[in-house]
This record gives structure tokens, sequence and C-alpha cells, in this order.
């Protein structure tokens, strides 16, 4: 039986005909779930990284058993904007919020009429669920300044398709420290939480009385676990996304794992996350859903310089392993991310797969998976990753271009192996800073190599300027367009006041020069 379903799974991926036929559980459908760590570096994970000094074997084991992919970004170097790509399949700058990220206090970012990966599985009879950092908005009661913490939000996880939710609104480093599970805060913040500095920082504000900062990320696994046993008794497939909030600050491992990595306490929350990977892992092994359960582990940005490069450097650890940049920048070790997927029943191990992906692919993904045609408003800009998970089929897969944006709104561009980046410095936190690089006379945009030069170390835009100038038309097209997929074309949200577009179209003329 096992032999005959598995024919079927290949099948599929030869013809796209229909969703997957699961060979193990109750159900055909596989279970999904999708970890994403917070502003963990590309180079943390031992399995990409061999020359980095934290051991992580949890998360490399998982690697053996499924997809490696070396080239997956994300949408955006900062929070707020990947989750926004993740469950959308859309780039975050196509919605209102154009940069930067959102606070504890801010209102819903996605409106209830948009698909989203988890009210796209409900319509699916998916049992689906979020559990972790939300980071994408929702409404309190009452105002940021007078919060009504007995009255449940709106507009949150539940809106958007999850038929249970449980987490906290901003990062955290961010006030309200309040748990909201199903709508409703699980207690009234009684104190004041009075911040913190270094490692362990973190934003004077509210916390409830059940809100432990250093066991916030041990909790969000354990329910994660509960909620893995539970489902896998019942007959509908599950659909659970655990957004980490960690290794992020406040940088706290527990006293289990402080020291563990014989480096700083930023590795050793990594260890720690690796430490409870492990035991995630073996619950579904122990439910009995392995085989038929698509897991995927990755993360929403690059490390944040909060982690300390300086010292991990000095002890022989590099979190953006020879990627330029980190947490924030428009250089590859902004958005480029481990990313890992594992099923069984369809993928098998040991597998290393080389072409660019980006986050915002999830959706179509998982759409082609469970047999879900999308529409010309919906995922815009994501591409079925299914073709690369068979080597036969991998020249399917249909991503053309990859746009990613930092945390001030800046663009780049990765056609090939060429990166264009519109702006003359990171983009974001890490030197030189744009208006420096302006100074300094260094180039407005930027065109690398990254098959001959992956550290951005040479600006060739002048050297190339046919390259450059095709990079600069096919970003300006792919953004008016509203989608990067095929389609009718789409329309951003607020182009009117979208100051980063307006500095793209101003470097035009300099473009055009070369």
């Amino acid at each position: 039986m096992k032999k005959f379903n598995l024919i079927i799974s290949i099948c599929f991926i030869a013809c796209f005909a229909m969703p997957i036929a699961a060979s193990q559980g109750k159900h055909s459908r596989p279970n999904i779930i999708f970890i994403l760590a917070d502003d963990l570096g590309y180079g943390d994970i031992a399995a990409f990284n061999p020359q980095g000094k934290i051991k992580t074997p949890h998360i490399d084991k998982l690697a053996s058993q499924g997809i490696k992919f070396t080239d997956a970004h994300t949408s955006s170097s900062v929070c707020t904007p990947t989750r926004y790509g993740i469950l959308t399949g859309r780039y975050n700058w196509r919605s209102v919020k154009k940069s930067s990220v959102l606070s504890g206090y801010s209102k819903a970012l996605i409106p209830a009429s948009r698909l989203t990966v988890a009210s796209m599985l409900k319509a699916k009879n998916y049992n689906t669920a979020f559990i972790g950092k939300w980071h994408l908005g929702w409404d309190w009661a009452g105002t940021p300044k007078n919060i009504d913490y007995s009255k449940p939000i709106t507009n949150g996880p539940q809106s958007l398709g999850f038929t249970y939710s449980f987490g906290h609104s901003g990062s955290l480093d961010m006030a309200p420290y309040v748990y909201v599970e199903n709508n409703m805060p699980t207690a009234i913040p009684t104190k004041t939480y009075p911040g913190a500095g270094s490692y362990a920082f973190a934003r004077k504000g509210p916390i409830a009385p059940d809100f432990d900062i250093t066991q916030v990320t041990p909790k969000f696994f354990k329910k994660a676990e509960q909620y893995i046993t539970q489902q896998a008794k019942k007959d509908k497939p599950f659909f659970l996304y655990l957004p980490l909030p960690s290794p992020h600050t406040p940088i706290l491992p527990t006293k289990q794992f402080q020291g563990k990595s014989k480096l700083n306490a930023y590795a050793d929350f990594v260890v720690m996350i690796d430490h409870h990977m492990g035991k995630l892992l073996k619950t579904v092994k122990d439910a009995g859903i392995e085989d038929n359960t698509i897991i995927i582990f990755t993360s929403d940005n690059g490390c944040s310089p909060k982690g300390n490069f300086k010292l991990l450097k000095s002890l022989g650890h590099n979190p953006s392993a020879i990627y330029r940049g980190h947490k924030a920048d428009i250089f590859e070790a902004g958005h480029k991310v481990p990313f890992i997927v594992k099923w069984p029943a369809v993928i098998k191990p040991n597998a290393t797969v080389n072409k660019t992906i980006c986050t915002t692919d999830f959706l179509a993904t998982i759409a082609q998976i469970v047999g879900h045609r999308l529409r010309d408003n919906q995922a815009e800009d994501s591409f079925s990753i299914m073709p690369l998970f068979n080597k036969t089929t991998s020249q399917d897969y249909a991503r053309k271009n990859t746009i990613h944006s930092s945390i001030r709104g800046r663009f780049a561009i990765t056609i090939g192996h060429y990166k264009l980046s519109v702006c003359a410095g990171s983009g974001g936190w890490s030197k030189p800073h744009d208006k420096d690089a302006i100074k300094q006379g260094l180039p407005p945009v930027q065109l690398y190599n990254l098959q001959t030069d992956p550290g951005e170390t040479n600006n060739i835009c002048k050297q190339y300027p046919r390259i450059t100038k095709h990079l600069y038309k096919e970003l300006l097209k792919t953004i008016n367009k509203g989608r990067s997929t095929p389609g009718t074309p789409q329309s951003n949200d607020v182009n009117g006041n979208w100051r980063q577009l307006k500095d793209v179209i101003k470097l035009g003329k300099w473009i055009d020069k070369l």
C-alpha cells in the first residue's frame, strides 16, 4: 500500500493534476507544520554553515531527512513584512506597510478579505492553529494608552483563518507582555515590566502575571507539542504555524542552556531552540504521523547585531556565514535564510536544492498540494516549490526573479546570478548607511554577480550597464504590475504615498546614462 501511494505522489509531482495522496494516517491530505525562527542567521545552522561553531544536531537531522534549500530568501529583512509574505503569498511592500515593522499595539495589517494559508486550509477542512509571535497587528479593545484587557481583541489570527490561536502581539521585546488565546487576553496586566538592556533587551511596558519572558519560547513549544498530539488522534488534517519569538531579543536562554554553546548568550539561545526542535520532531514521530506530515523550518530574516557579531567572530563563528550584512539590510545576509522541508511520503532524504526560492512561495505550494486554484488577486508573488521536491520536475519551477526589501523599504532584485540593489548603502543598519555611501561617492545602485562574489564586495554596475538596466526595468515592471506571477495585473496599496518607489524611479535617469 505504501509503495502504491508513493507512486501516486510521484505521479502528482509530474502532472500537478490533483492533491497529494498520502501513505499514512486517517486522511489522505498531509499535516503541515511551519516553524519560523526569529532573527536566526543563515550561518547559525551547522547544516548550512559547516564552518560555524554552534551545534544544531536536531535541525541538522531534519535537513538530512528532507530537502535543504541553500538559496532561500525572505521577502524582507525584518519581522512584520516577512510574516505578511508567508501568510499571504504577496510581497509585503504591496501592502500599506512599505517599510519598518509594527509595534505591540499596532492595528491589524492583513484585512480579513485577503486569502491566507490558514483561511485556504480551513476551507479545505483543516484544523488550523497559530502558536507564537504574531507581529502582524490586531485590534485591542480600547486605545493604545487605555487598553481594556478584559475584552477580546478583533481582527486577529482567527479572523484570518486560524481555528486556534495562542500568542503575543509583537516581538518579545515589545509591550504589552500579554498572552492572547482565541481572541481573549489570558490575564490582565497588573505590573510594569521595567525593561532591560544588553542581550536581555526589552522595552518597558505592562506585563500580565502569567507572562514570564524567560519561559515564552519553551511555553510555545510545549503548546505546539500538545496540539500535535491532540490533532494526530483526529480525522481532520492540521496546519500548525509556529512563529518563534527567538533567538530575537530578549536573548534569554533558560538556565539549562546557559553556557552550553561556549560562545555567548545568543549562541546558547540557538542551542536551546535546537533542543526544543528535537522534542517537537519526536512528538510528531511518536504521534504516528511523521510520514505524511510536511515540516518546514526557516527564519524570518538574518541575525540581528544584538547577537554580538564582534564577539562571535572572535570565537570563530559568523551568523551570516560568507554573506554580507545582517538583519534589516538589503545585503544577502539580511534576507538569505536556512530553509528545510521534510515530507517522508514524497521527499527523498539528503536532498539539496540550489535554486532561489522565497518564503512567499509557501502559499502557492500548499495550494497546489491541497488542490486550491488561486485567483488573480490571491498570492500574487507566490510560486509553488513543489516541482523542486523531485529532480525530474525541477525545471517546472516558475520563479524568474525575486525582490527583496530592507527595513527602510529599499529594493533589490535578483535574476539568475545577478542582484541589483537600488540604494547606495545597506538600506538598513550595517555600514555604510545610504546617506554615508552617497557622501563617500559610491554609486546610487549596486550590481553584484552572486556566483563569483557572494559576499557582495565588488559593485559592477558601471562595468555591466546592460545588465544593470535590464534588472532595473524588471524591478519596475514587477512592482507596477502588482504581481510577479502570471495573471491579470493587480493594484499595490496606496501607490501615491510610496516614497521608496519614487526614489527608485528617480534613479532611472542615472541608470540611463550608464
